[in-house]
């Protein structure tokens, strides 16, 4: 199977990237983003892009792959709906669109956030955008399309793009988890290598589908 993953220097990416790299079920990855992974591999491919939003339709660069794991994203903390909304509806949006132009046998999986607002009218700003950018690809023609919710994670102990509290998670993941289900992201990686193989009965995966998608 040939990937495209996004969001490689962040913590879901690059725990994601960390396992299409070492699944012996991924021939080949393609890394898009903004700045280099920091990671070497022969199956890795890197292609930097300053702004998705820039990419075009007739991108061959982005052609051949059965799945992409749509990893990047950003905190919503400091921004009002307008500017998360650029950022986590219209640029995934538009890279769907491109990367289905490409491959339209493509199975398209997010990475979205525990409690996202799937009905778009909550209070929540980040739990509305979140919702309607999972209502909108679901309704785009790909062979399959799934929506991870992870929530608690624990990086992979190789990982070093870690920011802020996530520092720390490694530390805290044992005791955090007796209050809340979480998983780890390279089961995350599994997961969506799973789905894009063999399908899963649900097209939203909490933390506990995920577990069990990558088992």
């Amino acid at each position: 199977m040939k990937v495209i993953v996004t969001g490689a220097t962040g913590m879901v990416g690059e725990g994601v990237l960390i396992e299409c790299l070492e699944n012996n079920q991924v021939e080949s990855v393609l890394y898009v983003g903004r700045k280099p992974s920091g990671k070497s591999h022969p199956k890795l491919t890197e292609y930097l892009v300053s702004d998705f939003l820039s990419l075009k339709n007739n991108d061959t660069k982005l052609s051949g792959y059965d799945a992409c794991f749509y990893c990047a994203g950003i905190s919503s903390v400091g921004l009002d709906e307008g500017q998360y909304t650029y950022i986590t509806y219209d640029t995934t949006i538009h890279f769907a669109e491109v990367v289905l132009n490409q491959n339209p046998n493509l199975v398209f999986n997010f990475i979205s956030g525990s409690h996202t607002d799937s009905s778009e009218n909550g209070k929540i700003m980040w739990a509305r955008v979140k919702g309607k950018t999972e209502n909108a690809l679901q309704k785009m023609p790909f062979k399959a399309q799934y929506n991870f919710r992870p929530g608690l994670m624990k990086p992979d102990k190789t990982q070093v793009h870690l920011k802020g509290f996530n520092k720390y998670i490694k530390f805290l993941y044992p005791i955090m988890g007796l209050f809340y289900t979480g998983c780890e992201t390279r089961e995350i990686g599994r997961a969506m290598i799973a789905t894009a193989r063999f399908g899963f009965s649900k097209k939203i995966l909490e933390a506990i589908d995920i577990k069990k998608a990558a088992n």
